[in-house]
């Protein structure tokens, strides 16, 4: 028995893997996140499909009921927003499913994360200004643990992703001023990235919670920090450019050639 675990992408219908379609358009049993999946991916899936929205369910009430479809021989999709892995909440449910002989497939999505960059035509790991990514949250009604605090991963200097924070933006400007950031650090908040109504906000660490109540941003929305957010980070562009294409530089495809 095998249940598949889709990541349905941010949004735009266009953004889902072609496995992820491909089983959409043979599932005979389709449990999607009703709050967060676009209406218009699921119209995608096999019109025959038996069709279930999951926002009103518990986890054991869920897993149920995916148990119970797969027993029958059917082939059931769980599709989920963003990408599965990433606060997805799967892992709890993979530990249900396989206590009950369910074996779980997951296939990969387009994170939020990855929207927004796309939407504010940026570049999240630049060469010598920065070259980590961390993916995180503020911390809400639901803890992090100690060592993850976002003061203590903010020192670090890197570019920051944080889902899930849009209604601390308080905390997210107090930690990251503590941990040694500039005020003028740039920030671009993406509201429903890829979505048609997507919205797009470019301030600063010191105008960030000011700038989202003046938007009234308050869910759905990716946080990026960082200088690699700098609007006009494209007029330093030699200044930062990889080694990746560089005449001088030699590599297995390619060999340097001396200026």
């Amino acid at each position: 028995m095998k249940l598949y675990i889709v990541g349905a992408g941010p949004g735009d219908p266009d953004l889902i893997t072609v496995k992820g379609l491909k089983l959409l358009q043979k599932a005979d049993v389709i449990l999607y996140t009703d709050s967060l999946v676009n209406e218009d991916l699921v119209a995608l899936g096999n019109p025959d499909a038996e069709v279930l929205q999951s926002s009103g369910m518990a986890l054991e009430e869920m897993v149920e009921l995916m148990v119970d479809r797969v027993s029958q021989g059917k082939t059931v999709v769980r599709l989920q927003t963003g990408d599965p892995s990433v606060y997805g909440a799967i892992m709890e449910q993979i530990a249900l499913l396989k206590a009950a002989g369910v074996e779980v497939e997951i296939v990969p999505g387009v994170s939020s994360v990855f929207a927004a960059a796309a939407a504010v035509g940026a570049e999240l790991t630049i060469p010598e200004l920065t070259q980590t990514l961390i993916l995180t949250r503020a911390e809400g009604r639901t803890p992090v643990p100690e060592r993850e605090k976002l003061r203590a991963l903010a020192e670090h200097h890197s570019t920051l992703a944080l889902y899930l924070s849009a209604t601390l933006t308080k905390k997210v400007v107090r930690e990251l001023v503590e941990a040694g950031w500039s005020e003028d650090t740039p920030v671009a908040v993406v509201q429903r990235a890829s979505w048609p109504d997507q919205f797009i906000l470019r301030t600063t660490l010191k105008n960030l919670d000011e700038d989202m109540g003046k938007n009234g941003i308050r869910k759905h929305a990716m946080i990026l920090a960082g200088w690699a957010l700098d609007p006009h980070i494209h007029e330093k562009n030699e200044q930062y450019r990889s080694k990746l294409y560089d005449k001088t530089f030699t590599h297995g495809y390619r060999k340097g050639v001396k200026e």
